[in-house]
C-alpha cells in the first residue's frame, strides 16, 4: 500500500526513495514511541530533531532555506506515511502549513530566518486561526493586531491549536482593520518566547489525538515587528488562507488514506488470527465482505487522492475538488474505522488496541479543516445553482 501510484506524471525515482526512507525512519523512532506520546499528552522535541536529522521535513523547502528542493508531493508522502503506521499525534500536518505559508508568502528574511529551523526540528510550528467564538468563519476573528510605532499589539485568544504548548512560532490570524471585512484580516508570526504577554492554557483534553499538544492561546498586548506580518501588506490575510486551503483540505484525505490502510491491515491480520465457533473469524463471510467493501473504499480514496496530488503539482486543484477529497475521504475513514473496530468485537472496545485509538483519531476529521458541512456547501456552489 502506498500514496504512489505505479504510472503518474509526478512520480519519481527520488519520491520512491523518500518513501522508503521515510518508512524505515517512522518504523524505528516512531512506531516504539506511540504508546507514550499517548500517555503523556505530547511528541517529545528529541524526535522532532531526529525527523529534522534525517530529512523528513525537508522535501518541499528550497534548497537554499535548508531543505531538499521538491514539490508538495514529498510532504504528501511523509503524511501519509505517519497515518499509516497509525500515529496521528506528531504535528507534521501543521508543521508543514506552517513552512508552506511562509514559502509562499514570506519575505527573503523571513524565509532566511524561519524555514532551516522548521526544516531541522529546531522549531516547531503552528497556526492559530480558531477562536473560542468563531471556527470556519475566518472572517470573523476578534482577535487584533493594532499598529504600535514600529510594532504590532496583539490582542485575543486562539483555541484548539494544534502543537500549542510546543509551538516556538505560531502564524496568528488577526484583524488589522476591524472594518474592512475579509480584507481587514492579516498573518502575524508571533514567536512566544521572544515576547511578554503571550500565554498558554492547559493541554485540552480530546477524544483522540491524545498524543498531540493541543491548547488555548492568550494575546494580552502582545508586540511583534512589524516586519512579523507575511505578506507585502496587510489585509492580505484572507486572500493567503484561501490560497493556501486547497493543500490544507488534500492533507486530511492523506491522512485519511494512511489510515484507512491502517486499519485495515490490523483488521485482516486480527481475524486470520482470531477464532469463533471454530473457525477463524475472517472465515465467516460477514467479515469477508465488510473488508471488501473496506478495501473497495481505500482504493477508490488512493485514486482521487493521487490525481489530487497530481493536480496541485500542477497549480489546477480548485477549492471545490480539495472540499470534495476532504468531505469525502473523513467520512469514508470513519466508515471504515467503524466497521473494523466492529470486526475486533469487544477487544476493539479496549484503548490498548490501536484500533480503538484510531476511531477516536477519526472523527476530528470531519471538523478541523473546515466542517463537512462547510464542504457542502462550497462543493454546492461550484454546481451553479
Amino acid at each position: 500500500m502506498s500514496i504512489l501510484p505505479e504510472n503518474s506524471h509526478w512520480v519519481e525515482d527520488e519520491h520512491r526513495m523518500f518513501a522508503d526512507m521515510t518508512k524505515r525512519f517512522f518504523a524505528d523512532e516512531m512506531a516504539p514511541n506511540i504508546d507514550s506520546w499517548v500517555e503523556n499528552g505530547i511528541v517529545e522535541r528529541e524526535f522532532w530533531k531526529k525527523a529534522g536529522d534525517a530529512g523528513i521535513m525537508s522535501g518541499a523547502i528550497e534548497e537554499a532555506f535548508g531543505g531538499v528542493g521538491g514539490n508538495i508531493s514529498f510532504d504528501a508522502i511523509t503524511l501519509y506515511e505517519q497515518a499509516r503506521l497509525g500515529d496521528v499525534n506528531w504535528g507534521y500536518g501543521i508543521q508543514s502549513i506552517v513552512m508552506h505559508y511562509i514559502a509562499n508568502y514570506g519575505s527573503d528574511e523571513q524565509k532566511t530566518r524561519w524555514l532551516p529551523g522548521l526544516v531541522s526540528g529546531d522549531i516547531i510550528g503552528a497556526i492559530a486561526m480558531t477562536e473560542p467564538g468563531t471556527g470556519s468563519d475566518l472572517q470573523a476573528v476578534k482577535t487584533f493586531a493594532e499598529r504600535d510605532g514600529n510594532q504590532y499589539r496583539i490582542n485575543g485568544s486562539k483555541i484548539f491549536i494544534t502543537n500549542g504548548k510546543s509551538a516556538d512560532l505560531v502564524i496568528t490570524v488577526a484583524k488589522t482593520d476591524k472594518n474592512a471585512g475579509s480584507r481587514g484580516v492579516s498573518l502575524i508570526v508571533v514567536e512566544p518566547d521572544k515576547t511578554e504577554g503571550f500565554s498558554r492554557g492547559k493541554p485540552l483534553k480530546k477524544l483522540g489525538m491524545k498524543g498531540n499538544d493541543t491548547c488555548e492561546m492568550f494575546y494580552k498586548d502582545v508586540k511583534v515587528p512589524l516586519t512579523n506580518l507575511l505578506g507585502a501588506e496587510e489585509g492580505q490575510g484572507f486572500y493567503q488562507l484561501m490560497k493556501q486551503l486547497p493543500w490544507e483540505r488534500l492533507l486530511i484525505a492523506i491522512q485519511a488514506l494512511g489510515a484507512m490502510d491502517f486499519v485495515i491491515a490490523e483488521t485482516v491480520a486480527y481475524t486470520q488470527e482470531r477464532k469463533a465457533f471454530g473457525k477463524r473469524v475472517m472465515d465467516f463471510q460477514n467479515t469477508r465482505f465488510k473488508l471488501a467493501e473496506c478495501k473497495t473504499k481505500a482504493e477508490i480514496l488512493r485514486s482521487f487522492t493521487t490525481d489530487c496530488i497530481g493536480r496541485l503539482i500542477d497549480g489546477k486543484l480548485d477549492a471545490a475538488t480539495a472540499s470534495m477529497a476532504k468531505y469525502w475521504s473523513s467520512e469514508a475513514q470513519g466508515q471504515v474505522v467503524d466497521e473494523c473496530l466492529q470486526l475486533f468485537g469487544g477487544y476493539g472496545y479496549m484503548t490498548e488496541y490501536p484500533i480503538s485509538r484510531a476511531y477516536g483519531d477519526a472523527r476530528v476529521q470531519r471538523i478541523y479543516g473546515g466542517t463537512n458541512e462547510i464542504m457542502k456547501e462550497l462543493i454546492a456552489r461550484s454546481l451553479d445553482i
